[in-house]
């Protein structure tokens, strides 16, 4: 074989090589980000379906994911129009055209004011609803908070602020990231919930301290480990 053929397939291999990694690299990364590493985390917590002193939300593959740092009695109809009337949008349920509205709205800049927010998981339960409140001009970066009903007009939440799209530290999946001052969020949706009564902020038996943690998104947030909680029952008007 000439040098010249040599060179001609030589280039042919390389080329073959670069086309098979560049298929490969894709599905690699699907496997390991929603198959496993989500396992391997699922299997070091072991914690889906904590008592409501936990004080985390967790992800449908076990991972630890918002802190709860909400308490709120009341009926879900007067938690909607509170957080209606602080001028909030309830998240639409997540779906194949959600999913492409919200790349849409984050990759072009396109508001998407009831886009959805990831399913979260508290007592074995998904959250019954959303609500957020966009910062700029997509859903790249907003203020959102998930609320369950634990017990017949008993709730908890979990307020939050996405700063961002990225891929998460610990499973490699796409996904908001959250600001550390998870507490400043806390507080915010408790005066839109109170209405100007009286907010209590208390620890919750058997929740862990206050300190500096992270989400399975591998995000840091610093709390005071308290919930804010409200009384919906007590306003009146409402």
């Amino acid at each position: 074989m000439t040098f010249t053929g040599w060179a001609k397939d030589h280039r042919r291999h390389i080329g073959g090589t670069i086309v098979t990694i560049a298929w490969l690299l894709p599905i690699l990364w699907f496997a390991m980000a929603y198959a496993g590493l989500p396992r391997i985390w699922s299997h070091h917590e072991h914690k889906k379906g904590k008592p409501l002193g936990d004080a985390v939300a967790y992800t449908a593959q076990d991972i630890p994911g918002d802190p709860i740092n909400l308490k709120i009695d009341g009926s879900g109809a007067a938690i909607e129009a509170a957080m209606q009337r602080g001028g909030w949008v309830k998240a639409d349920n997540v779906s194949v055209v959600s999913g492409l509205k919200i790349g849409g709205s984050v990759i072009l800049g396109r508001p998407y004011p009831d886009a959805p927010v990831s399913p979260l998981f508290f007592n074995d339960k998904q959250q019954d609803f959303a609500y957020q409140h966009d910062e700029g001009r997509s859903a790249d970066r907003r203020h959102h908070v998930r609320f369950w009903e634990v017990e017949p007009n008993h709730w908890v939440a979990s307020a939050t602020f996405d700063r961002g799209v990225g891929i998460s530290l610990y499973t490699l999946q796409i996904t908001h990231h959250i600001g550390p001052n998870v507490d400043q969020e806390r507080d915010t949706v408790a005066r839109i919930l109170a209405k100007g009564q009286p907010i209590s902020l208390v620890s919750l038996p058997g929740a862990s301290q206050g300190g500096l943690r992270r989400n399975g998104g591998g995000d840091k947030y610093l709390t005071d480990g308290k919930v804010a909680q409200i009384n919906l029952g007590s306003q009146r008007n409402r």
